[in-house]
């Protein structure tokens, strides 16, 4: 039994990989797509913005998509909407556990250079939004659900 739950976990961990480095690839793609073609003009107004807030929304489309279409797809539920609106929630509150450690590191530490905000925003940021949305989704959105006994 125990060998079996870890084999789930682990099958669950990998797909959520994947599909997770598949949405890193959009949205970094898109974004650098959209600053070298439609919004590469720096005289419009929050260029850069408007191409990652592009870029995320979609990565987060393709990333939700995966995820119940693929990894979860023996979970998912009926209530699509409501689901979306769940994994929309999930991401933006990984999103912003990558926010919190580059303000830590850049604000409280000092540790100013581009090599230490994308340490602490790309790589520790990055794991410790990854690991929260793995067991939020998981756990949350497509919790395997809960068998009653059955009387006899």
């Amino acid at each position: 039994m125990f060998s079996l739950r870890l084999w789930n976990l682990a099958r669950d961990l990998l797909r959520f990989g994947l599909v997770g480095g598949l949405g890193f690839l959009i949205d970094v793609g898109l974004f650098n797509l959209l600053r070298l073609t439609i919004l590469s003009d720096d005289h419009i107004p929050g260029a850069p913005v408007i191409a990652k807030a592009i870029s995320v929304t979609v990565a987060i489309g393709a990333n939700w998509a995966g995820n119940r279409w693929w990894a979860f797809r023996d979970r998912r539920g009926a209530r699509v909407a409501r689901e979306a609106l769940g994994f929309v929630i999930i991401s933006v509150i990984g999103s912003a556990i990558s926010l919190v450690c580059l303000a830590v590191t850049h604000y409280l530490l000092g540790h100013t250079s581009a090599f230490a905000d994308n340490v602490s925003a790309n790589i520790i940021g990055l794991a410790l939004g990854s690991a929260f949305r793995f067991v939020a989704v998981r756990t949350w959105l497509y919790a395997r659900p809960v068998e009653t006994p059955v009387l006899t």
